[in-house]
């Protein structure tokens, strides 16, 4: 299914002055994206067992040919280079599967087995990658695991390369930075319905592929959609400088809190004169703040560790490479790469902060702000993932917050009570669309998709007002260089053309909430618990966990959950009732729906005290809404 409007002349005309602009005659990127190739995963699909098909790189051939008028022709080259799939040496004993899923595997070669790093996002797009890698190169065993990051597209694939079983034995050890499972597992639960609904549409993930539909997402094509497993590690990495060795390869790691992921983590390969940054420095301006939501980064700080990197080993590498994108090789030119990276969020961050002690706020600073020529004249330093625009808000909201200090922005009317006034005090929606319209033909798509807003809200049954809103909303993403804003715009017209198609991207596997912490349990329940239905219960409960030396309290008063360890030395008033219950269980009760009575009937929850307690706890809790409207009240 297509979307219904082609670009029109006035984003062909913009399109073509952009292309004008650009440094088309610089095709060092492309020989390096080319560079060290061995082979392709021929046909480029990967299916789960039950034959649903998790990733097709096939989808994106039309990329191969002439870049359209329906698309930023930067973007279209940034896609033709992140589409390329296959098996690549970086160097000697050091290799990538790139285009297998929205982040890339490397694998490096030990004494007896291969170290796999960040195996991507599904176990079947791992599996793949795997088995690409020993086609090639012979069928070794995996000796090591590393994961760079907190995201889930580098560590949910997992299961695809190892199994828990030589994990435990200790012939697999895995490697993360300090505070990997904390953060990995919260980003993924406490607002992850919310942040997967959101990644549906900043991933194009229902998008037809195709030159007026999803052609990337600017750090790879797009998200896997199989099986997210997690192993836990079994080696913290907790001081820069710390070293490791894994099957004979010999690593020195930095860490790298508070910049693209809050545990994330660079290390270099003294053997291999080779560096990886994680997603620390890719071809693109990542995000301060991604737009399916997360916690602002410190691009203050990112900045800081790509010059402690750049300090510690680029000078002495002859490659560098990441966890997305092709590598850069040449000390010179690899230290200049990172340089520029570095620069790019220094500046973003340095001279969003000057002006907003000159009284700017975030939406003013995003239109002023213009970077120096030695980095927006970068192909690596461009918007293709974040951008100028949104960065620089998330730069003003790190520091200011929400609030822009005018008392009129202080207590306005929520969406609806907003567009109803809005609609109203324009002269009606008749009027309205007849004046949007009017910018429509104009080319002034931002502001028709500002005020058409407002009659949908106002009347979310305006066929006119949704079909002249999905027509912008697709000008504003033919014409966007970001794939991820192209990707918003391009999904948001989607729905008002065919209705919700709800959050095709899955978050909390089984896998990651059998990683939850008792504590992250509970915190996560306590995120679900209808506050106005609890006001006036009350209700203390002891869990006594069978397969640990844990007992932990809950308390349930004034419609909020605290829940604490329980310790000896504390002097407790007594409990309702007591749970005794292995941790997997209670995710299952807790977490994945199980029918307490279920579970009480098994034996597999013994209870003492007044049972009835256990039904009252469940009748509490509410259900994230994983198919929430956001361009429709």
């Amino acid at each position: 299914m297509s979307t219904a409007s082609e670009p029109s002349r006035l984003i062909v005309a913009a399109l073509q002055r952009a292309a004008e602009t650009m440094p088309f005659t610089d095709t060092t990127d492309r020989a390096d994206a080319e560079r060290g190739f061995i082979a392709a995963l021929e046909p480029g699909v990967v299916t789960s067992d039950d034959g649903t098909v998790v990733w097709d790189s096939d989808a994106y051939a039309f990329l191969q040919g002439h870049c359209p008028e329906s698309v930023h022709p930067s973007l279209w080259r940034q896609s033709e280079l992140t589409a390329r799939q296959g098996l690549f040496e970086v160097t000697e004993g050091i290799y990538q599967v790139r285009g297998l899923d929205l982040s890339t595997m490397t694998l490096v070669e030990g004494t007896t087995g291969v170290l796999v790093i960040d195996p991507l996002i599904s176990t079947e797009t791992a599996a793949a990658a795997l088995a690409l890698y020993r086609a090639h190169r012979g069928d070794r065993p995996v000796t090591g695991l590393i994961y760079t990051h907190s995201h889930v597209d580098h560590f949910g694939g997992a299961l695809g390369v190892t199994t828990t079983e030589d994990v435990e034995a200790g012939t697999c050890p895995v490697l993360a930075p300090a505070g990997f499972i904390e953060h990995a597992v919260a980003e993924n639960i406490y607002a992850g319905p919310a942040m997967a609904r959101r990644a549906g549409y900043m991933y194009g993930a229902i998008l037809p592929r195709g030159p007026l539909g999803a052609v990337g997402a600017g750090l790879g094509q797009t998200t896997s959609i199989g099986t997210v497993s997690l192993i836990a590690p079994t080696v913290d990495i907790t001081t820069t400088g710390q070293q490791e060795t894994v099957d004979g390869i010999r690593m020195i790691f930095q860490l790298t809190p508070g910049t693209e992921a809050p545990a994330e983590m660079n290390f270099y390969f003294p053997d291999h004169r080779a560096l990886c940054m994680a997603e620390n420095a890719t071809h693109t301006l990542h995000n301060l703040l991604t737009l399916r939501g997360a916690l602002v980064r410190d691009a203050r700080v990112w900045a800081k560790y790509l010059t402690e990197a750049i300090n510690l080993f680029a000078r002495r590498s002859d490659v560098v490479f990441a966890s997305h994108h092709w590598p850069t090789w040449g000390t010179e030119r690899l230290v200049e790469f990172l340089a520029l990276q570095r620069d790019l969020y220094g500046y973003l961050h340095d001279q969003t902060v000057r002006l907003l002690n000159q009284g700017f706020v975030g939406a003013e600073i995003a239109e002023m702000l213009t970077l120096p020529p030695a980095i927006a004249d970068a192909w690596h330093t461009r918007g293709y993932y974040g951008s100028v625009s949104h960065n620089v808000k998330a730069v003003y909201q790190r520091y200011m917050g929400w609030f822009d200090g005018n008392p009129a922005h202080l207590w306005q009317h929520p969406p609806i009570d907003s567009a109803r006034r809005h609609v109203e005090y324009m002269g009606g929606a008749d009027e309205v669309l007849r004046r949007a319209a009017v910018s429509f033909a104009a080319g002034d798509y931002r502001w028709v998709a500002q005020v058409l807003d407002y009659v949908i809200f106002a009347d979310p049954d305006n066929a006119a007002a949704k079909a002249l809103q999905a027509s912008a909303f697709e000008q504003l993403g033919y014409g966007a260089e970001n794939a991820t804003w192209r990707n918003l715009y391009l999904s948001g017209a989607y729905e008002l053309r065919y209705g919700v198609f709800g959050t095709p991207i899955k978050g909390s596997a089984p896998p990651m909430l059998a990683a939850l912490t008792v504590d992250q349990i509970f915190e996560a329940m306590a995120l679900r618990v209808d506050g106005p239905m609890a006001w006036d219960r009350r209700l203390v409960a002891d869990w006594v966990f069978t397969d640990s030396d844990c007992t932990h309290r809950l308390e349930l008063r004034n419609g909020r959950l605290t829940h604490f360890d329980v310790d000896s030395a504390m002097t407790l008033p007594g409990a309702d009732a007591t749970f005794t219950l292995s941790k997997s269980t209670l995710v299952r009760v807790l977490l994945e729906g199980e029918d307490f009575g279920v579970a009480v009937a098994a034996g597999e929850i013994v209870v003492q005290g007044d049972v009835a307690k256990l039904v009252e706890l469940a009748s509490i809790f509410d259900s994230p809404d994983p198919d929430f409207a956001i361009v429709t009240p």
